[in-house]
Order: C-alpha cells, then structure tokens, then sequence
C-alpha cells in the first residue's frame, strides 16, 4: 500500500464543461470547471447560483432589486438566480460534483395527488 492518496473523483474528464457543485448548507451552483485540486477545491468560470427560499432573497435583475419569500421549502431552489462570475469553492464545502450535460430534471414519483 503506497503512502500516497488516490481520488476516487476523476474531475479530469470534467474540465472545460459545465458542471453543476452542491454546498454544504444547501447552496448550488453550476458553471464550467477550469480547475481542481487533490483537496477538491474547484474553480468555476461563468458560474450562476441559485436562490433558495424562505429568508428574502434579493436578486438584482435589469438593474432593479427583487425580493421574493418562499416559505413552503426552505432548501428548495427557485428559478432566479444570480451570476457570480469566477468563483472557487473549497473542497471542504463541495458535497456534490455532476456534469450539467445529459442530465434532466424529473417529476418527483413519491409525492401522493392530493385526495389518495
């Protein structure tokens, strides 16, 4: 057994696409991956968050502040979002790492209709 770590995470392959990250404490963000290190910190180009609910988001857009409360889903994304530009992310935050390529979004099949 050699001293030296392997990743079990080839962000190799990822490099130059779009990736979508997740963050400790509910944020998400997508962007194109420019570059990784053995600890997972990222660097994302073009990178876009999106808000979540419940507290008042603010969200600058045409040059107006918009402010909206979703009080029904704390953790669950909306559709604004806001453009961050050039960001890195610490490994330590990153919990989740998915191409945004040849992934869609899907109706939720646990979820009853109302009145069963």
């Amino acid at each position: 057994m050699s001293g030296r770590k392997e990743t079990v995470l080839d962000l190799a392959k990822f490099v130059d696409k779009g990736v979508q990250v997740k963050l400790t404490g509910g944020r998400q963000v997508t962007g194109t991956l420019k570059g990784y290190d053995q600890l997972l910190n990222l660097v994302l180009d073009e990178a876009v968050e999106f808000l979540r609910g419940s507290r008042e988001d603010q969200a600058i857009q045409d040059g107006k502040r918009e402010t909206t409360k979703n009080p029904d889903d704390p953790q669950k994304t909306t559709d604004q979002t806001r453009r961050l530009g050039l960001i890195v992310c610490r490994g330590t935050a990153v919990m989740l790492v998915s191409p945004t390529d040849g992934t869609d979004e899907i109706a939720n099949p646990f979820i009853q209709p109302d009145g069963a």
